[in-house]
């Protein structure tokens, strides 16, 4: 349900840049799953971006929701941080 939320609070919001933290990302590839547009695993089986215009705003959303240790950070063309 906080999902939802989340989403309902991000309309409205132009995603401007997607960063993929390697850190924290593990490469469950739900991101991939969800956009493979916009994201696919590297040779270390990360998450990279592959193309920011691979899909609309609410599908980026929805992939970087799905990221289970939170590694997928959206920010408007602002600068500002929209998710997580």
């Amino acid at each position: 349900m906080q999902k939802n939320i989340m989403a309902e609070e991000q309309q409205g919001h132009k995603i401007a840049r997607i960063y993929v933290d390697r850190d924290k990302c593990i490469g469950a590839a739900s991101c991939v799953a969800i956009a493979p547009g916009v994201f696919e695993l590297d040779d270390e089986n990360k998450a990279v971006v592959k193309d920011e215009q691979g899909a609309d705003d609410e599908t980026i959303l929805l992939a970087a929701q799905s990221c289970p240790t939170q590694a997928i950070v959206l920010f408007d063309s602002a600068g500002n941080q929209i998710f997580p």
